[in-house]
């Protein structure tokens, strides 16, 4: 199905019968050396079914080990989001069958997880502050991943077989689960990727995930319901599953509010049931029964100990946090002389980070900003990617802002060696070497250009030479033309007045 064949209810009509609630379950990938109960390798991207070893394909007799970064990577997220740590946590089993869950259960943790009780404060695209209350994070591990071969969008419908690669089986996983979201009404929408990108930012400055949602490193479950106006009890809710951009969240929120609000106003009733997000046109399709707790049958491994975090260890690992990304953009934005408004479009561009990181590979604040907010803005919308995911590093371009500054490249031509460099030839010395980009200092050639436009362009000379100083800009023009633009422009200029007295 597409968006199209959905009967959707106006948002603004939504808002008047229907109150949303939201719950946000997000999956976090831990970005440990090793899976989270045996000694295979956690890296991504590697062949298919390379990293596999007896416990991550539940082979019979396999026993777990607790991975201790893991554990305490656990700590630090929810010391970070101002949860309670418990002194003693346990593992339990999930147990559900899918081709990609080897043993027919995940280890994960229920009623027992390692934090609870924490919140992070966000900010709207406005300004404005949200409180979100955390229930809990607990450390699980991650499940295999399938590849569905035959159908047009790569998922399992219409597909004609479907492959298995257990890699990812035993990854490290934290999962962050959210109180019930209430009141945020026609914003809840911007509330949940207002959450998530805070999320985002908060795990990468940990240093304890990439969070590629692009990757699956990072993931969003997003369960909505309606209740309708006056109503205090929830409505039935959907869980729409493994969203993977925070432009997706928006949309999926919003998408369910409208489909939900037209069943109910049509005297449906709406299915407790995961739903997958269709990035193409922003709809959510049917997916399984949702099921509940109970239908998981958890009880503790029996393979596992207790994890014991003694207050010692604990306080400990919050003395080695570092600077939170709300406190380091507040230092940031005074360093840097930002108002409120301009910080607020940084960070709701995505585009704060990568700055400042430029900034550390020596550009300065201006260069860094001019570069990511208007040039490399404008080929992230392009590609449709997000800011960061574009094929160039901060440290590259840095040193584009580096060869401008030394006179080695004008604007022009490093947008050039930027274009090369997002189109994969090379780092930018290289691609500036291979297109012949650098300016040309030889003095003989630029002037020689300098004549001939001046000798193409006599009615230019003489307004100059009545007064009008201002008509050099064809000129130099037609010197740039003729230099492929890499004569520098000042001292085009400079020859210009030279020769015309």
């Amino acid at each position: 199905m597409t968006i199209a064949d959905y009967d959707l209810m106006d948002f603004d009509e939504v808002l008047e019968h229907f109150d949303p609630v939201m719950g946000l379950e997000v999956h976090v990938e831990l970005a440990t050396e090793t899976k989270m109960f045996s000694s295979s390798s956690a890296d991504f991207g590697a062949a298919p079914n390379s990293h596999v070893d007896p416990v991550s394909l539940g082979l019979p007799g396999a026993l777990p080990v607790v991975n201790r970064r893991g554990v305490e990577w656990a700590v630090k997220i929810g010391l970070a989001l101002n949860c309670e740590i418990a002194e003693s946590s346990r593992f339990a089993r999930k147990n559900y069958f899918y081709p990609d869950q080897p043993k027919n259960y995940q280890i994960s943790q229920y009623d027992e997880p390692i934090a609870y009780e924490g919140h992070l404060d966000v900010q709207l695209d406005d300004g404005t502050p949200w409180r979100v209350e955390i229930e809990r994070a607990h450390m699980e591990e991650d499940t295999g991943k399938l590849t569905h071969l035959g159908s047009a969008t790569g998922r399992l419908q219409g597909a004609t077989s479907s492959l298995v690669d257990f890699n990812r089986a035993g990854v490290p996983l934290i999962e962050i689960v959210t109180k019930p979201i209430e009141g945020a009404g026609a914003r809840a929408p911007e509330v949940a990727r207002a959450y998530v990108t805070a999320l985002r930012d908060l795990v990468k400055s940990l240093g304890v995930s990439d969070a590629r949602m692009d990757q699956g490193s990072m993931r969003v479950d997003a369960n909505l319901s309606l209740r309708p106006k006056g109503q205090e009890e929830f409505g039935t809710r959907t869980e729409t599953k493994n969203i993977n951009s925070l432009k997706s969240v928006e949309q999926a929120v919003r998408f369910e509010m409208q489909r939900q609000a037209q069943v109910l106003t049509d005297g449906g009733e709406i299915d407790q049931e995961t739903r997958h997000f269709q990035e193409a046109d922003g709809s959510t399709t049917k997916g399984r029964p949702k099921e509940t707790a109970e239908d998981y049958r958890y009880f503790n491994d029996p393979d596992l100990p207790p994890v014991i975090a003694p207050r010692e260890w604990v306080e400990e690992i919050r003395e080695s946090l570092p600077e939170l990304p709300w406190v380091r953009r507040a230092r940031i934005q005074k360093e840097w002389g930002l108002k409120d408004e301009e910080m607020r479009d940084l960070v709701n561009a995505g585009a704060l980070e990568v700055i400042i990181a430029t900034t550390e590979e020596g550009a300065g604040p201006d260069e860094a900003r001019s570069w990511w907010v208007s040039y490399l803005s404008g080929k992230a919308n392009e590609r449709g990617v997000e800011l960061e995911e574009l094929p160039i590093t901060p440290a590259q371009v840095a040193r584009v802002v580096a060869l401008v500054k030394d006179g080695a490249l004008t604007t022009k031509l490093a947008r050039k060696a930027v274009d090369f460099v997002l189109d994969g030839e090379g780092d930018v010395d290289e691609v500036v070497a291979k297109h012949d980009l650098e300016v040309v200092r030889d003095t003989g050639a630029i002037e020689k250009a300098v004549d001939d436009a001046l000798e193409q362009n006599p009615d230019i000379v003489e307004k100059y030479r009545n007064g009008n100083k201002k008509v050099t800009g064809a000129i130099v023009g037609a010197v740039m033309k003729a230099t492929k633009g890499a004569a520098d422009p000042k001292q085009v200029n400079q020859l210009i007045a030279k020769k015309l007295g």
